[in-house]
């Protein structure tokens, strides 16, 4: 989850998530870059003689003000097209997991077990523990297995929601009648934190995604847990 005064983004818990952050940091350099050397530019024709009032036409800067950019651009693009390719990956999921958004709940079906599925409601603050997290909390988490690539199929029973978990790099519009899909992958153990991300109603803030990823053993006996209780 994210904390006070943070500036980046959420650790990555999984590889589409960690490119995502490479790409974030070599378009921040080449923005960089480009500041500074419009900086200097500038600079230097303010405090300095460097200007020819009689210049009239140069087919040498044409040429570098319109190949420079051409190469920026292609040095964005590459990277960013890997990305979008990497995330339409879906090859062979282990796992495929249902999320329904409704006002203002998520529902969740695993479709590999038979009647296996809840709603998930947000903890009220009275409720919470210490060291539970207010607005974060959920009485039922998603569980996952690590290092397996799971696929989750995406809806909405009511009007526009948006299923997004900052920290493994997923972000999907929930829409009605509609059925999206995203693959993920958790890389480590651990909690996770997500919430609606598209303006529903008045209880926008309060629909949570709460996903735990833990190793295949314990997702195991958590499953044999939930069909025992269905």
């Amino acid at each position: 989850m994210s904390y006070p005064t943070q500036l980046g983004f959420q650790d990555a818990a999984s590889p589409l998530m960690e490119e995502l952050l490479h790409f974030h940091d070599h378009a921040l350099m080449i923005i960089f870059l480009i500041s500074v050397m419009v900086l200097y530019i500038i600079t230097t024709l303010i405090f300095t003689k460097l200007t020819n009032m009689n210049l009239l036409d140069s087919q040498e800067i044409e040429i570098v003000w319109t190949v420079l950019p051409a190469i920026i651009l292609i040095l964005i693009a590459l990277p960013s097209l890997r990305i979008l390719y990497l995330m339409d990956e879906i090859n062979d999921p282990h796992l495929t997991i249902k999320a329904m958004g409704h006002q203002w709940y998520w529902s969740y079906e695993y479709t590999d077990y038979e009647n296996l599925g809840f709603d998930s409601y947000m903890l009220p603050p009275q409720d919470l523990t210490n060291g539970e997290f207010r607005l974060l909390e959920a009485d039922h988490r998603v569980v996952l297995p690590v290092e397996s690539p799971i696929r989750t199929l995406i809806s909405a029973d009511d009007v526009l929601h948006s299923w997004a978990v900052p920290s493994l790099g997923v972000k999907m519009d929930a829409v009605p009648g509609r059925l999206n899909q995203l693959t993920t992958a958790a890389s480590r153990p651990g909690i996770f934190y997500g919430q609606c991300s598209e303006i529903c109603g008045t209880n926008h803030s309060f629909m949570p995604i709460v996903i735990e990823a833990v190793p295949l053993v314990n997702f195991e006996t958590w499953t044999s847990l939930m069909l025992e209780e269905v």
